[in-house]
Order: C-alpha cells, then sequence, then structure tokens
C-alpha cells in the first residue's frame, strides 16, 4: 500500500514542543524532512536523524537531516536503538497510528531513551466530531491523507493515547489540541452530547473531546 503522499508543509505546533536544546533528534516518518528544515532555521544545533520507509522520501529529507535511514523502524530491537539510534529526543509527527504495534515500539523507545530524555508525538483523533458523524452514517470511506488516511493502522482517542504511553512506562507532560476552523461541527456537537448521555458518559467532555482534528503530547519516562 502507498504510504500517505509527502509534501514540504511542517507541523508548527508539533515543532513548538521539540526541546531545543537536545542533542540528538530521531523523528520516525520524517516525510520530506520539513520539521528538521525548521527546528535547524530556529536555531536547534542537536543533530537530527530522520527515518523513512519509502526510499524517495528518505532521498527528499536528506536536504534537511543530519542522518536519514530508510528503515521499518518496528523491526528493530531496544539493543538497536541504544546502539545505532541514541537520542534525547524521539519525534512521532502523525506516525504512531501507522504502525502495526506503537506499544510495543514506545516499549523499547522506553528502554533505551536516558531517563532525561522525552517522545513528542503528533496524534490525530478518532474521537473527531466529522469521524463520528460519518460512522453514524455509515460512510467511514478511507482517502490519500488526513484522518481517515488509508494507511492507519490504529486509532486513538485522548483517553487511548494517555494509555498508551502509560502501558510503555512514560508520563504525558505537556499536551495540546489542535483545533481548527470547522463551522459543520456546530450542527453535529449537539447531538454528540445527546448520545454520551444515553450511554451515561460525561457529555461536556463527551463534547470538548470530540472538537480536537490531533493531539500534541511530550512523554517522559515514568
Amino acid at each position: 500500500m502507498d504510504q500517505t503522499p509527502a509534501h514540504e508543509l511542517h507541523n508548527p505546533d508539533l515543532l513548538a514542543f521539540l526541546p531545543m536544546t537536545a542533542s540528538r533528534l530521531v523523528e520516525v516518518g520524517c516525510s520530506s524532512g520539513s520539521l528538521a528544515r525548521e527546528f535547524k532555521r530556529l536555531g536547534g544545533k542537536g543533530h537530527y536523524t530522520g527515518i523513512e520507509l519509502v526510499p524517495q522520501y528518505a532521498e527528499s529529507a536528506r536536504r534537511h537531516c543530519d542522518r536519514v535511514l530508510t528503515l521499518d523502524i518496528e523491526t528493530v530491537d531496544t539493543a538497536y536503538l541504544r546502539e545505532n539510534l541514541p537520542s534525547d529526543c524521539w519525534i512521532f509527527g502523525d506516525t504512531l497510528e501507522h504502525l502495526r504495534d506503537p506499544w510495543a515500539l514506545l516499549d523499547r523507545i522506553r528502554r533505551a531513551i536516558p531517563a532525561t530524555g522525552s517522545v513528542i508525538a503528533c496524534i490525530p483523533n478518532a474521537q473527531h466530531w466529522s469521524l463520528q458523524a460519518m460512522l453514524s452514517a455509515g460512510a467511514f470511506r478511507y482517502q490519500s491523507s488526513g484522518l481517515f488516511d488509508r494507511t492507519h493502522l490504529r486509532w486513538f482517542t485522548r483517553i487511548t493515547i494517555a494509555e498508551m504511553f502509560e502501558q510503555a512506562g512514560f508520563r504525558i507532560v505537556k499536551s495540546r489540541s489542535r483545533i481548527f476552523d470547522e463551522p459543520a461541527r456546530d450542527r453535529i456537537l449537539p447531538k454528540i452530547r445527546e448520545l454520551a448521555l444515553s450511554v451515561g458518559a460525561d457529555a461536556d467532555q463527551s463534547v470538548r473531546d470530540a472538537i480536537p482534528l490531533q493531539y500534541i503530547v511530550r512523554a517522559i519516562t515514568a
């Protein structure tokens, strides 16, 4: 299956979470290297390694990363991570949801990362109002990118994102919701409130959790 198309844009909210003092960074799914480009433009001096599955994307990323590996990160063990990818900051920009077992990979990273290290991730919200609306109509159709990306293997909500990191031995210390101007949601949120009430859930929280398109988190070892 073809991977999500590469592009030259970067996620400014994810960039804001990167520690500018990090000495070694590894970005899994670096695409064109646009995040590395912006990190260095802002003055980041750390050695930046990009990891890509697609050789063409990896070649493009070499313009901006200090090193790029064409590698399936899920095929390597903790010893490989320690020896070949020492890092005090791992970055997953809309990548964890594409992995077969992100729980296991995060656990291996936690065993390899220094005590002062961190994991920064941007993760789509499977509780987003648009996904709930499409499910209610039986119209869950995959797309080439975005929330309905056909290469997504895993789906997460605010609650299960926290659970994933906790199960891997991390603690989320900072988070941000990415919310965009979506006027159509005003018609859907009251229905989500009604549904939440019907199943005994916290209606206010259910509405709040339906608004972010993505969550950005920073996690450290617990």
